[in-house]
């Protein structure tokens, strides 16, 4: 028996749960938010990315007992996640540019200090063994995998 592991950081789409879904509800609803200024890095995943890489492994013969990270292979800070989020919306993202270690110090004081480290802190993938091993390339930039979240469906 193959088997093959992929390991995704943030997975994003149409009506995905969790932070993603927590920071698109913030923006639909026009709530500003103090992430205007942060400066970590973040990969993340689209749907489709991730399904193109699943069916790829389940083609390549090089993909066979492997571990794979996925990624769009662009990282993108909080900010930059939530203006692209808004931009894709075509809703502004209303962001107020509050240091990072202000936002960190009031979560530890209110219990919030996992949260914290979810919005404000980095966590990159390196997708270059998957890349080069399987001969892949995500189809979708973020840009265009923000976009296709919010496209209306038939």
């Amino acid at each position: 028996m193959e088997i093959v592991i992929i390991r995704p950081p943030l997975v994003y789409g149409p009506g995905a749960p969790g932070n993603f879904g927590s920071l698109v509800r913030w923006i639909e609803k026009g709530v500003p938010l103090p992430l205007g200024a942060i400066h970590n890095k973040r990969s993340l995943v689209g749907i489709d990315n991730l399904i193109d890489l699943i069916i790829r492994c389940i083609d390549h013969p090089a993909a066979a007992n492997q571990v794979f990270l996925a990624g769009d292979g662009e990282d993108l800070s909080t900010t930059e996640l939530l203006r692209g989020v808004g931009k894709a919306m075509g809703k502004p993202a209303r962001l107020i540019p509050v240091p990072a270690g202000l936002l960190q110090l009031g979560a530890t004081v209110l219990g919030k200090k996992a949260m914290a480290q979810r919005l404000l802190g980095s966590l990159q993938v390196d997708i270059s063994k998957t890349c080069e091993l399987l001969d892949w390339k995500p189809p979708y930039t973020v840009e265009e995998g923000l976009r296709r979240c919010f496209e209306p469906t038939d």
